[in-house]
């Protein structure tokens, strides 16, 4: 079973080509999504993230207040890393537990930070990165979030720049132009490649 590395900047379409991945047979373990859950009220994390950062970043059901974490975590590295050491190990635990549940030939780990954090390099086979200029990110996001532009600017702004995401990619799909169609085209030659070298290494040479 080949293990992929997914990632992009924010609005890059990077949920878009996980979601063509499933629809081919993949497995999806999105890390975004177990990050939320352990945040939600009652999650692992919350007892954690309330000892450490105090009532004032707890949302009146007892969940994370994501809006004043993500504005405290843009404007304090510090904080940023102290939530990132209580999530980094509950999520990479829950990532285990998901893949080795996981059935077929691929497994698409979703990783927003996949290159700022040097330990998922050795975890997957391939990386595979989702590029789009910063100036059709920063649409994207504002029509479908209703972010302001300046919000959206700042997660931009703590991500990798995107020569630094592409050098680290063994594939990049550059989806800046492609229409729907065109970028399901581009998913389904990468489907096809690494699913017929991942029947090869399982059957070894004749």
């Amino acid at each position: 079973m080949r293990r992929i590395g997914l990632t992009g900047g924010i609005g890059s379409g990077k949920s878009t080509v996980a979601a063509m991945l499933v629809a081919q047979g993949a497995t999806l373990i999105d890390t975004d999504a177990i990050a939320r859950s352990l945040a939600l009220p009652g999650g692992s994390a919350m007892p954690a993230i309330a000892a450490e950062f105090g009532p004032d970043l707890i949302a009146v059901d007892g969940g994370l207040d994501r809006d004043r974490m993500r504005a405290l975590a843009f404007g304090n590295p510090q904080a940023k890393r102290r939530l990132e050491a209580i999530l980094h190990p509950l999520i990479g635990r829950e990532c285990e537990r998901q893949a080795d549940e996981a059935r077929g030939a691929l497994i698409v780990f979703d990783v927003p930070l996949l290159v700022e954090s040097r330990r998922w390099r050795a975890i997957v086979d391939r990386v595979l990165v989702v590029d789009a200029s910063e100036a059709l990110q920063l649409q994207r996001v504002v029509a479908r979030s209703g972010w302001t532009p300046e919000a959206v600017q700042a997660v931009i702004a703590h991500q990798v720049p995107r020569p630094i995401r592409r050098a680290a990619a063994d594939a990049v799909i550059c989806n800046e132009n492609l229409s729907l169609a065109q970028l399901e085209d581009e998913v389904c030659a990468l489907w096809k490649l690494w699913t017929a070298s991942a029947s090869c290494a399982t059957s070894g040479p004749a």
